[in-house]
């Protein structure tokens, strides 16, 4: 009996930061990230539900920019080889130069990323500033910050 009682006890006590964190776009998209308290180094599983297929994003770990700025710097920067962990383009349509380099996203305007969380975006120290999972529409639309998405990430 003490041994189940433990293990009950062991269940109820799960971390704050075990449950997905979801937020919510203006046009009903949905991004979640699997955690939220992280190492440096950390793969993140990113899940993005209903966005605009007709408008490409970018997927990145970033500095948090003041109200109404882009995202930015970011980690892995622009993603030009279309590798990498640390950012990612993901569109049904890019012009032609990013074919190939642009991913598609999975019918319904869904993606799964595993992004790398790293402390260091460039010289920002990210234990010590406010960084986050974010997206934003792709420079065919580098204005419009109403496609804008933020999961913060509390660095250990």
């Amino acid at each position: 009996m003490a041994i189940i009682a433990l293990v009950i006890a062991s269940l109820m006590i799960t971390p704050a930061h075990a449950a997905p964190k979801v937020v919510k776009g203006s046009s009903g998209q949905t991004m979640s990230a699997s955690i939220t308290t992280v190492k440096s180094g950390t793969m993140v599983t990113v899940i993005g539900n209903h966005f605009d297929e007709t408008v490409g994003i970018y997927l990145g770990f970033c500095v948090v920019p003041k109200q109404g700025a882009s995202p930015t710097p970011c980690g892995g920067g622009v993603n030009k080889a279309g590798t990498g962990e640390a950012s990612f383009w993901i569109s049904s349509n890019p012009p032609p130069y990013g074919v190939g380099l642009a991913e598609d996203f999975l019918p319904g305007g869904r993606f799964t990323k595993k992004l790398k969380i790293s402390k260091m975006i460039g010289k920002f120290d990210c234990s010590k500033i406010k960084c986050a999972i974010t997206v934003r529409a792709d420079h065919l639309r580098g204005d419009d910050r109403s496609y804008d998405l933020f999961i913060p990430i509390k660095i250990k």
